[in-house]
């Protein structure tokens, strides 16, 4: 883990949008990163596509940035046979 250096400003806003939404200040700046990071490498979806697309990320096993991003391809499970 790392440490991130962020403004004031947008510690502020971390920490209404964190009290708001119930999350921790890390769990809102990792939401809005991931959110981010997802809306630049796919800018043609809304924010809704990229909700729904972590959503069922997430129920398909759990979040795979990588996957998701499209940076790695996804691992097959080696005993299933197609």
């Amino acid at each position: 883990m790392g440490i991130v250096k962020i403004s004031e400003a947008m510690h502020e806003s971390l920490r209404v949008a964190s009290q708001a939404l119930s999350r921790s200040i890390n769990a809102q700046a990792e939401h809005w990163m991931r959110i981010g990071m997802l809306a630049e490498l796919h800018p043609q979806l809304s924010h809704s596509d990229i909700c729904q697309l972590l959503i069922r990320a997430e129920q398909e096993g759990g979040l795979d940035l990588a996957r998701l991003a499209g940076w790695a391809k996804p691992i097959k499970d080696k005993g299933v046979r197609a």
